[in-house]
């Protein structure tokens, strides 16, 4: 699929403070159906060359809180686009005007979330990790062009790796019982 260049730039210090306006409008928005919302993907890690996106998490309690997030985003402008061939994780589509970013809501405890937090965890624990992520995805980006599904799709060796801990901090494959 093509379309707009996959793009990776130097880490940005504003990001969490991007990330923390957005938190505060979707918290407010949401109110209690909102256990948390989670700064996640690589604009979470401090150091980590990205794609400009901030990515965030919505969690809510389970799936019948659903209804709710739909109805508390659509009312400061989301739109909700379904799961997007990923189970548990409902996207949307952000307003105009803010800052560019994806918007997930996924039930508490939710594979696609304790993925998600766990190899942002992963990452801001092993900067030696973070910066071979980082080259990976720069180098792809480059090899990819305007293939965004080509490259997030290059990345997942890497990614399953990580959160199986077959990844050393040297960016190495090795074996889980390594130690």
């Amino acid at each position: 699929m093509t379309g707009e260049p996959v793009i990776i730039v130097a880490y940005d210090p504003a990001w969490p403070e991007i990330f923390e306006a957005l938190r505060r409008r979707i918290a407010a928005a949401l109110g209690p159906v909102a256990k948390a919302v989670e700064h996640v993907g690589s604009t979470a890690v401090p150091g980590l060359a990205a794609k400009p996106i901030i990515d965030i998490d919505v969690v809510i309690a389970d799936e019948t809180a659903l209804p709710a997030a739909i109805n508390g985003l659509a009312a400061i402008g989301y739109a909700h686009q379904g799961e997007k061939g990923v189970a548990g994780r409902h996207a949307f589509a952000a307003p105009a005007g803010l800052a560019q970013h994806h918007l997930y809501v996924c039930a508490e405890g939710s594979p696609e979330l304790r993925r998600h937090l766990a190899f942002r965890d992963r990452l801001r624990a092993e900067p030696d990790l973070a910066a071979a992520y980082g080259a990976l995805k720069q180098r792809l980006a480059a090899e990819y062009g305007r293939d965004r599904d080509g490259y997030t799709q290059a990345k997942t060796a890497f990614i399953e790796a990580a959160l199986a801990a077959e990844i050393r901090p040297s960016g190495e494959a090795g074996n889980p019982s390594d130690g």
